[in-house]
Formats: structure tokens, sequence, C-alpha cells
């Protein structure tokens, strides 16, 4: 069986997990720290993991904006929330919009580069 989990590089791993925490939800699991700082942890929502690592220890080459995490968003009030978390920060790729499947998306790109597809599904 394969499992496949976003892994999401940013500066101070420390704070920022708190920040899509605020943002999202779920719960922290500190994986590696050194000293004060925290190089690896996850962030539990529900079944769904997102794990994030420190530039520090994960090193990243910039290549280009290739990934985005699609989020599926269980609630309209929750999706607006999030929507306007990470558009506070970050930039609205693509604003939200009715889509054809009886829902909403939008695409924003959070205050760390990280871009996400919001997605609300109604009933």
């Amino acid at each position: 069986m394969i499992m496949a989990c976003p892994f999401i590089v940013v500066d101070n791993c420390k704070e920022e997990i708190k920040y899509y925490r605020d943002v999202l939800g779920g719960e922290i699991n500190i994986l590696r720290k050194q000293g004060d700082e925290v190089l690896n942890a996850d962030l539990h929502l529900g079944g769904v993991t997102i794990k994030f690592g420190d530039t520090q220890a994960a090193r990243p080459s910039l290549k280009g904006d290739y990934v985005r995490v699609f989020l599926k968003i269980e609630t309209e009030e929750a999706f607006r929330h999030i929507y306007g978390q990470f558009a506070a920060g970050g930039h609205i790729n693509t604003d939200v919009y009715e889509a054809p499947f009886n829902g909403l998306l939008a695409v924003v790109t959070d205050r760390n580069g990280v871009c996400w597809v919001l997605s609300y599904y109604r009933e």
C-alpha cells in the first residue's frame, strides 16, 4: 500500500505549524527538534496528515510552482474561513466561484508561497 501526503517546507517551522493549525484546525505532532528549533512536524486533520519541514532540515531548491495542495472542505463556513485566512497574508490566484459540480472553488497562495486549491461540495 502506498500513502501520499503533502510535505510543506517553510521558514520557521515552529511558528508556521501553529499558523496552519489556526487556519485548518487539527493537532500538531512535533517530530524533530534541534535546540529550540522545530525541524519537522505533522499536522493531523482527521484522517489526513500534512507534513512540515523547516528549511534548515529540508534544504529546498526552488524549481517553480509545480505542486498544489487540494483541500475538500466539509462546510461553506469552513471554506470561507480558510480562504479568508490564507488570502489575508497571501495572494488570491482565483477568487471564489461557483463550480460546475454544485459547490465552490478558489485557489489561494498563502504567506509561505504554498498554493491551495480549496473546494466545497454542496450536497
